[in-house]
């Protein structure tokens, strides 16, 4: 059973930056596509990133292209968010997800981000 764990949430002012991690326990295939999400308050879950555990292959949402990168490490069975050129705008909970077919059916529990001088 595959499970989630984010972590390296927290506060920063604008401009500055973050980097989330997502453990993942369980086993790990390399058609897996892992996922970023963020939900802020009031507001629908926006996608944010992805990769393909296998290639590295990533996708990034224009809404923070140039500023967010996805990564992982595969011996420690990790995904990184880099968050970078941060705005208020980005705070919000980010969720980390895992696709084992076509939709993300493996959530984490989340981690706040609050961007705010």
């Amino acid at each position: 059973q595959v499970q989630l764990v984010e972590s390296g949430g927290g506060s920063a002012q604008p401009g500055g930056s973050l980097r989330l991690s997502c453990a993942v326990s369980g086993s790990i295939f390399s058609y897996y596509r892992m996922g970023w999400f963020r939900q802020a308050p009031g507001k629908e879950r926006e996608f944010v990133a992805s990769i393909i555990w296998g290639t590295g292959y990533t996708v990034i949402a224009d809404s923070v292209k140039g500023r967010f990168t996805m990564s992982r490490d595969n011996a420690k069975n990790t995904v990184y968010l880099q968050m970078n050129s941060l705005k208020s705008e980005d705070t919000a909970v980010y969720y980390c997800a895992a696709s084992r077919g076509y939709d993300y059916d493996i959530w984490g529990q989340g981690t706040q981000v609050t961007v705010s001088r």
